[in-house]
């Protein structure tokens, strides 16, 4: 019997060192990758897929294999984009469409991206921030024979390069942009205005590019229809709120290992993300306020138990000071100064515009690096500020976000792209529109299969009766799934 146990035990320590080995080989290589090409640009190098293809920019392409696996857990729990691939693949909806994109570049981006690539779409595509770019999920993408140009800590220049390798290409001209930021839309607007009066649609989600379409669109400038994908139900109650409900702790946790109870936080803004950021933070026993301009969002915010306040109120006793605005300039030098030694301070916010980092570049003020994405400034008398992310994105620049909420995000974008790719030119004009409601829902029902979610179905009666089709749409356009109404986009300027 001992022996047959012996026997037993060894087979299945074979099995696991067998299964485990592999994985070792791959974080070898790529810890050999990452050593051998840090110090070099890859603008400086010459990179070439197995295909034979070089119209690409990344880290290293030696890297695909470890950044393939990444895309491949992603996808795991992306499975209504999946889902989506697979029912609309065969009708190619996107057949002849030529998409430039300027998102996060990570392995839940790369399930969006390959799956326009399966619905006919031609892709060329780069990093709307130069910090949340997954070098091996990049790698992995060249490989497959996207175009793609971005890696993890590009400075201002490479961002701006990357972008125009993206939209310069001889023989190629997008029509159809897909931005976060627009950043990108910006860059098409101004230097290739023979191009952007061309392009048949814009998908945009973020507050911050949205901000910018509706700028140009009151200015009568923007010559083509816009989606705003920002303000769908989908993004806003799932994305905005719940991603950031998880990832402002993981970001913090990763970048500080700061123990949240008992610590006084400050969350500049409460809107979608602010809620899913004080929620989070008071959940873990964070004492928390707000900041707010917006007299319904302050109300909502004083209904769930926080205080609202102004900064200059409060920044002396500040443990830590989140932004999530959108806006300019939240966070100022007079701010800083006042801060007591060992602030934290970040932006939840897509632009770094929020926090006044330039300020702070200054002779008598030190910074040191401690850790990656992690600075201490420190000022004359000693006092030191932890600046995270150089004031960019926290969540995207220091950790990972939720597969599963970036599918919903992602669905809606591809939805967006076709839905502006295939309409008759007289559905949409020269402005910024919501996502159909419709759509949401569709959005939304793909996902309820995860949890074995079971709709209710109305009876003919009950149809009749509330004025509504049977499949919907079931709310009016107007409806918003919140407390409050949403305030409308004003131009600080």
């Amino acid at each position: 019997m001992r022996e047959k146990y012996a026997i037993r035990r060894k087979q299945a320590l074979l099995l696991i060192i067998d299964s485990i080995l592999p994985r070792i080989k791959l974080v070898k290589a790529l810890l050999k990758t990452n050593i051998s090409d840090d110090e070099t640009s890859p603008r400086e190098k010459s990179q070439v897929n197995s295909k034979g293809s070089s119209d690409f920019c990344v880290k290293n392409i030696k890297q695909a294999e470890f950044g393939r696996r990444e895309i491949e857990i992603a996808e795991q729990d992306m499975s209504a984009l999946i889902s989506l691939r697979k029912r609309a693949q065969g009708e190619k909806p996107l057949a002849g469409a030529k998409v430039v994109g300027c998102t996060h570049i990570t392995a839940q981006t790369a399930v969006l991206i390959e799956t326009l690539v399966a619905l006919g779409a031609q892709c060329r595509w780069t990093a709307c921030n130069i910090y949340s770019t997954q070098n091996e999920v990049a790698a992995a993408l060249a490989e497959s024979g996207v175009s793609v140009f971005a890696w993890k800590g590009e400075s201002e220049d490479d961002f701006w390069w990357c972008i125009d390798r993206c939209v310069n290409m001889e023989g190629w001209q997008a029509n159809m942009i897909l931005d976060d930021g627009g950043d990108l839309t910006h860059w098409v607007y101004k230097k290739y205005p023979s191009v952007f009066k061309k392009v048949r649609g814009i998908v945009e989600e973020s507050v911050t590019g949205v901000h910018r379409l509706y700028q140009l669109s009151k200015a009568g400038k923007l010559c083509v229809p816009a989606m705003n994908v920002n303000d769908s139900v989908t993004k806003q109650k799932f994305d905005n709120l719940y991603c950031c409900r998880e990832s402002i702790l993981d970001g913090l946790k990763r970048t500080t290992d700061v123990m949240f109870g008992g610590k006084q936080v400050v969350v500049c803004g409460y809107g979608e993300v602010g809620k899913g950021c004080c929620s989070a933070l008071k959940a873990l026993g964070a004492i928390v306020c707000v900041t707010e301009i917006d007299p319904i969002c302050a109300l909502q915010a004083c209904m769930d138990g926080f205080r609202v306040l102004k900064l200059n109120e409060v920044v002396r006793q500040m443990d830590m000071i989140i932004t999530c605005t959108g806006n300019k300039n939240v966070v100022t030098r007079e701010h800083l100064d006042r801060m007591k030694n060992g602030c934290i301070v970040c932006n939840m916010g897509h632009s770094n515009t929020e926090i006044d980092v330039a300020s702070l570049r200054t002779p008598e003020l030190t910074w040191e690096r401690v850790r990656s994405q992690v600075d201490h400034v420190i000022w004359p008398d000693g006092k030191r500020v932890i600046l995270l992310a150089e004031g960019r994105l926290l969540n995207l620049s220091c950790s990972t976000v939720p597969s599963f909420v970036l599918s919903i995000t992602a669905t809606t974008q591809a939805l967006a792209l076709i839905e502006l790719y295939n309409a008759p030119e007289s559905r949409y004009k020269q402005d910024v529109y919501l996502l159909p409601k419709k759509m949401d829902e569709y959005v939304a029902s793909l996902h309820l299969p995860n949890f074995d979610a079971h709709l209710t179905e109305l009876s003919d009666e009950q149809a009749k009766y509330m004025g509504l089709n049977k499949n919907g749409p079931f709310k009016p356009n107007y409806y918003r799934y919140e407390r409050g109404f949403k305030t409308p986009h004003i131009d600080y300027d």
